[in-house]
């Protein structure tokens, strides 16, 4: 990933569908990322905060990669998710990518025990690295609103300087611009990623490489000229607006539902929980809303 002369461009933060079990429905997963492929975004990322995979175990991340590969998607577009606090797990979710083939890693720091310090942070991201032989394409992923740890940009620094062939990326879902900006600046060399959608444009006429989000889930031919090219699109914000006001998982897929006419798609694993029907009703139609604006 680090030595191509691509951009990141667009990956879409797969959503995962389930089915009342709570166990992975494999086809429609992999009919899902074949059409956003189709539809302009350059790879996948399995298992990460929108693909619901800090609820998703080991043997059923397996059937998800298993899945991909035999519906013909090269391993080479898919990005693998890691979210776990015991370095085992880690570990184990890492070398199933590795092992794979995978693109790349996306990597969130421990999330059970907070108030940490950096240094803490830091030793955990080590321990990782060492046990794992072979780690590489590494994307640090930045998310405090939800892991409620972040990986704070001298913490990069300190990782790049200790394992220099194994951090490609960080992923800043942060929603801070100024944090985007101090990545940017230290770290142009990396492929720094936006996850808010809201400021990708700009950050990538900044210098920034795409992104790795959840909106692409249902419209990703309107989300790849903005992280390919920072191209501004006022669709963005109205949508990620419209999403971030309700249950945000539950309404990426109620909007995949709503794209595909696909009511499979509503379904979520617990702790989370589906979209009312008025939910989904008020949703949809400010969506449609949103995008017969632009059309009109």
């Amino acid at each position: 990933m680090t030595t191509s002369k691509d951009r990141f461009g667009l990956s879409v933060a797969l959503s995962t569908p389930f089915r009342r079990d709570a166990s992975v429905d494999l086809a429609r997963l992999a009919n899902h990322a074949a059409w956003v492929l189709e539809h302009g975004a350059r790879s996948v990322t399995l298992c990460g905060t929108t693909g619901e995979g800090a609820s998703i175990g080991l043997n059923e991340r397996a059937k998800m990669l298993g899945a991909l590969q035999g519906a013909g998607i090269a391993t080479s577009q898919i990005v693998v998710g890691v979210a776990a606090s015991s370095l085992e797990e880690a570990s184990a979710q890492a070398r199933m990518g590795l092992d794979a083939g995978c693109k790349g890693l996306l990597v969130a720091p421990a999330f059970y025990f907070k108030g940490v310090s950096d240094d803490g942070v830091f030793a955990w991201f080590a321990r990782l690295f060492e046990r794992t032989p072979g780690i590489r394409d590494v994307i640090l992923y930045h998310i405090p609103q939800v892991t409620a740890v972040g990986i704070p940009p001298v913490v990069v620094s300190r990782l790049r300087q200790a394992f220099p062939d194994v951090i490609a990326g960080v992923k800043d879902s942060s929603g801070e611009a100024a944090n985007t900006a101090k990545l940017l600046e230290d770290h142009r060399d990396l492929a720094i990623l936006v996850g808010d959608e809201r400021q990708l444009a700009g950050a990538v006429r900044n210098g920034s490489q795409g992104t790795i989000c959840g909106c692409a889930n249902f419209m990703p031919e309107v989300l790849a000229p903005v992280a390919n090219e920072g191209r501004e699109d006022p669709r963005v914000k109205a949508v990620v607006d419209l999403v971030l006001s309700f249950p945000v998982m539950s309404a990426v897929k109620g909007l995949i539902a709503h794209r595909t006419g696909d009511a499979g798609w509503l379904e979520v694993c617990p702790p989370l929980e589906p979209l009312t029907e008025g939910q989904f009703r008020d949703l949809t139609a400010a969506f449609d809303r949103i995008m017969e604006a632009k059309a009109a």
